[in-house]
């Protein structure tokens, strides 16, 4: 073979070579990747809402009547009267169902019917049951025949810690926060117990006593649960029975024609301030109908202060009216 053939060859391997090694080293362009998505590192804003509107609320309520009563007195001891509750209470144990906070006693009923409501939803239900007067049950009077409380009447144990508490104890009076006809505070959202029935304040005390929660934010729960730690089962049942029977007597006990006479008339259409501190011409009642928010006076003869019903007074006063 020539000499120059062979540099010919060569020259051929050569050149192949580089053409290898050109196209290994090549780089092609990858595709831009999406861009990445960003998100706040601040949870999303709570859902907003006003003061509750009473007509929607009432539309909303008849999803509520079958176990709480179209009015919010319920008939059946396990689901609470919500009859006379502040809004704001209403609304936030409806948020509490709803974000699987509250998961105690019947929420598990309660938790898809609050999935369904908006948070407005929720306070236009409260404005409504805000409106409408809780019923009361009876208090027990029999006599308690064994320990401490001997030969007191059974609901006497609650009346003597509901106003007075339990020094002692360091057990506040139960009225400081709820009234002294348990009426409740809208301020601090503190609730309407007045009247509830006694198998279900009887189990919220029990709960708070065992003193757990699943709530992100429990001071009002720790408020309870601190309360409720020292009580004994006898006073957690009486403390339930008395509030059932917890009633304002001036509603509730006869008034003879003459002393009714006597009572100022309420002014037909009177201005009413609102939660909300706007005037507004009435409050809505249950009916649709709006009523000024004044009521008579009581009597002279008739106390003024709230007291619960027993079943000795009970007979005297008539039966009890459920609807409150």
């Amino acid at each position: 073979m020539s000499h120059a053939r062979v540099l010919g060859i060569a020259g051929l391997v050569v050149f192949a070579a580089a053409a290898v090694a050109y196209a290994q080293t090549t780089v092609t362009p990858v595709p831009d990747a999406a861009p990445v998505e960003t998100a706040p590192l601040e949870p999303a804003a709570p859902e907003h809402a006003t003061w509750g509107d009473v007509q929607n609320g009432q539309t909303l309520a008849g999803t509520c009547a079958a176990c709480h009563g179209l009015d919010g007195n319920s008939e059946i001891p396990m689901y609470p009267r919500i009859a006379g509750q502040s809004e704001r209470y209403i609304a936030h144990q409806l948020a509490l169902f709803k974000s699987g906070e509250r998961n105690d006693g019947m929420a598990a009923v309660m938790k898809p019917f609050a999935d369904m409501l908006s948070a407005q939803d929720a306070r236009d239900l409260g404005a409504y049951f805000a409106t409408q007067k809780s019923g009361a049950g009876v208090a027990d009077d029999s006599v308690v025949t064994s320990g401490p409380y001997t030969d007191m009447k059974f609901y006497e144990i609650g009346e003597k810690l509901f106003r007075a508490g339990d020094a002692a104890r360091g057990i506040p009076a139960c009225m400081a926060c709820h009234g002294p006809a348990g009426s409740g505070n809208p301020g601090p959202a503190y609730p309407h117990v007045g009247g509830q029935h006694a198998e279900y304040a009887q189990q919220r005390l029990e709960l708070y006593r065992a003193g757990t929660t699943s709530r992100t934010d429990p001071r009002l729960f720790n408020i309870m649960a601190s309360i409720a730690k020292p009580l004994t089962d006898e006073e957690i049942g009486s403390l339930a029975s008395y509030m059932q029977g917890l009633h304002p007597t001036a509603d509730d006990i006869g008034v003879d024609a003459t002393a009714m006479a006597a009572a100022p008339a309420p002014v037909a259409d009177a201005d009413v301030v609102t939660q909300d501190g706007e005037a507004a011409e009435g409050v809505a009642n249950g009916d649709g109908s709006d009523a000024p928010d004044t009521a008579p006076e009581p009597a002279a003869d008739v106390p003024a202060n709230d007291a619960p019903i027993d079943a000795a007074t009970a007979t005297e006063a008539g039966p009890e009216d459920p609807q409150g």
